[in-house]
């Protein structure tokens, strides 16, 4: 994957080091640290281990795409008030892709085009034993 950029501050010129600032130049970056920069990003907006997610990306003519499929967090079913107080698992859905797409943006500096969540299953906290 390629990103081209102005060379400006923050822009990650590949021209030298003695390239004078706003000078045109080009930043490759390898498509595992792309979807591995979105796996620690999902798995901090979602609330799961990052080896539960998967994550694909792609680029677009309108910017990148990414796919992410992952187990979605939910409270003990035998707390009756965490569970009617959790948000629907669309409107959660929803949240999560605009709160990916803006911390995605802001971190790569790409527009993000199009979010896919899959929820692959449900993820309850470990209950803890008592003695």
């Amino acid at each position: 994957m390629r990103t081209d950029t102005d060379g400006t501050a923050g822009g990650g010129s590949s021209r030298p080091a003695a390239a004078a600032p706003g000078v045109a130049g080009r930043t490759e970056v390898a498509e595992r640290v792309l979807v591995g920069i979105a796996r620690a990003v999902s798995a901090d907006v979602i609330g799961v281990p990052r080896g539960e997610i998967s994550v694909g990306v792609a680029d677009r003519r309108d910017g990148m795409a990414l796919k992410v499929s992952s187990p979605l967090p939910v409270p003990d079913l035998d707390d009756l008030d965490a569970v009617r107080s959790t948000v629907p698992v669309l409107e959660r859905a929803s949240q999560m892709q605009e709160q990916l797409r803006e911390r995605l943006t802001h971190l790569l500096g790409r527009d993000i085009a199009r979010i896919d969540v899959t929820v692959t299953g449900a993820r309850t906290p470990e209950r803890k034993r008592v003695r």
